[in-house]
């Protein structure tokens, strides 16, 4: 591809690299969570959010279950300043709920912000500046020194406008564009501001360290974070933060590796809304430990609702194979892959506490209110003997014999096929009952009795057979037997009986029975048929009748 020799590489490793953080396989804890849909999230929409729709966001929020919300950079607009204002007024944060704020190192810009976040119980202030060497360079035009004082001096004037402005306030402080900036020079600057704001334990400062831009592999970012997790003066109240963009496809794994490198907070969106690729994805990155027997601290229970919210206020839609959220994440179409998910569902039943191991499924759906029979085992032309079996056994209790599985399989993958569409749960019971359940098209036996012999049985038969009806005696093993040897004497000795079985439809006394009969003609070719009848001899005697019209609707017999 032309081009590529002007593009270079804009990341800094920093100078000391022990990767300690390789060492460690899986994230044991959640990080503090700060969603950033609010600001990051809706400055980056085509139509940002009313304010009452960001009131409805922030109540979405809350309910989650997160303790800090970015709402906004109150001095940007109007609507920005009095959604602030509305939440703080209305008394709509809750004691345990901490909003934060944005605001540029410029001195107006921190008396705007600290005036929109007046009387607030818990509020975070975050402050920001850029440092990398691009901005430095192209935009600001200023040394390193010059950067720093930019930085020392909003933090000086937050430390002023705290002791003077009503409520409980804390800071942040982000070299932004930090993966474009020498680690050396991120933690100059940051220790400069700690030197202002002097960390301590009842006022611990976050360090937010933002992938601004993606630059490098992840692996690049976690020894960044580590070199700054270790060299941070008062390391021990500060709290190391991560806002991950996702440029190069890598927010996620920036974040996992950033967390074992040493950070203690994420801020991200839901679905990961941002600015050109995104934010990190909160929703992937909470149930990515869920899956992993870590209570991330959120509630996803009702990803369908949440998604619903957010796809309303955002105008904004989440991909159907985003992971967790995304409409088709669970679906199986492939059958393979439906009939190893129906076993493992069916394993689930005798070992339920055993850990979740379903194959194809990293969680269990209904975990985050998505539906087994829904969302999870899907119909089309791709689909195997196991998917469908297994729509009809869980949702409509017909527990086929597993050679029927396989050619009902074959019959509905065919109509997707040539429909070239997905087919429904109840387009497929459709099929099965009008293709398969009390067949009586061309032979039908309307009334049949039986005698019990020394040996066997003697069934006299009245079989409707082509506009005729005719009483036949004949002899079997067995009552089913006895009634086929009867219909042959009609229709003619061109098949014989294979398989047989049934089962109860309910756990009700009563219940209807379905039975299942196999034939197969003189070639070979098995046919089924299925009958269903609270009588479990009649119902046998539906699917026998149900199987041989099937076999001449086939022009198997003439």
């Amino acid at each position: 591809m032309k081009g590529y020799e002007k593009y270079t590489r804009q990341y800094f490793n920093p100078p000391t690299v022990t990767m300690d953080w390789a060492k460690k396989d899986y994230i044991d804890k959640a990080p503090i969570w700060c969603s950033v849909d609010l600001r990051d999230g809706n400055q980056a929409l085509v139509v940002p959010m009313s304010l009452e729709e960001k009131l409805e966001f922030f109540k979405a929020l809350v309910k989650v279950g997160f303790k800090e919300i970015e709402v906004g950079f109150p001095a940007a607009s109007d609507t920005e300043y009095e959604f602030c204002r509305r939440l703080i007024e209305d008394d709509l944060i809750p004691d345990d709920v901490a909003i934060q704020v944005l605001t540029q190192s410029r001195e107006h810009i921190i008396h705007k912000t600290f005036e929109a976040v007046k009387g607030a119980k818990n509020a975070i202030v975050h402050l920001y500046n850029s440092t990398s060497v691009a901005q430095r360079e192209q935009v600001f035009r200023r040394s390193k020194e010059e950067i720093t004082e930019i930085a020392v001096f909003g933090a000086k004037l937050c430390k002023e406008y705290r002791e003077k402005t009503e409520g409980n306030f804390r800071f942040e402080y982000s070299p932004e564009s930090f993966t474009g900036t020498e680690p050396e020079f991120a933690l100059e600057i940051c220790n400069a501001v700690s030197e202002v704001w002097k960390p301590a334990e009842n006022d611990k400062v976050i360090y937010n360290l933002p992938v601004t831009v993606s630059h490098s592999m992840p692996h690049v970012y976690a020894n960044q974070i580590e070199y700054m997790s270790k060299n941070l003066n008062y390391r021990e109240n500060i709290i190391l933060s991560l806002h991950p963009h996702n440029d190069r496809g890598c927010a996620i794994a920036d974040s996992e590796l950033g967390l074992l490198a040493g950070a203690d907070r994420i801020e991200g969106t839901l679905f990961g809304n941002g600015e050109r690729t995104g934010n990190v994805d909160i929703v992937t990155l909470a149930l990515n430990m869920y899956s992993q027997g870590v209570d991330p601290k959120l509630e996803l229970s009702d990803l369908p609702a949440l998604t619903e919210l957010y796809e309303r206020v955002t105008r904004m839609r989440v991909y159907e194979r985003q992971p967790y959220s995304g409409q088709l994440v669970f679906a199986a179409f492939s059958g393979s892959h439906q009939d190893a998910i129906a076993k493992g569902m069916k394993w689930r039943i005798d070992h339920s506490n055993d850990p979740w191991t379903v194959p194809y499924l990293p969680i269990d759906p209904t975990d985050v209110g998505r539906i087994y029979e829904a969302d999870v085992i899907r119909i089309n032309s791709q689909s195997g003997k196991g998917g469908i079996g297994y729509i009809l056994e869980t949702q409509f209790k017909y527990n086929l014999p597993p050679k029927m599985r396989e050619s009902f399989g074959y019959f509905i993958k065919g109509i997707s096929d040539r429909e070239h569409r997905e087919l429904l749960p109840a387009e497929v019971f459709s099929l099965f009952k009008e293709n398969y359940v009390n067949i009586k098209n061309t032979v039908n036996i309307p009334e049949a009795h039986f005698r019990q012999e020394p040996s066997g049985i003697t069934a006299t038969v009245t079989v409707s057979y082509k506009g005729q009806t005719s009483v036949v005696q004949a002899y079997g093993n067995g009552r089913l037997d006895a009634v086929s040897n009867a219909l042959k004497k009609i229709v003619g000795d061109v098949y014989s009986l294979d398989a047989y079985s049934e089962h109860a439809l309910t756990s009700d006394t009563g219940s209807d029975a379905a039975s299942y009969v196999a034939i197969k003609d003189l070639k070979g070719r098995m046919e089924w048929g299925v009958g269903v009848s609270r009588d479990i001899i009649i119902s046998s005697i539906k699917a026998l009748v149900g199987a041989v019209n099937r076999l001449m609707t086939a022009e198997t017999i003439k």
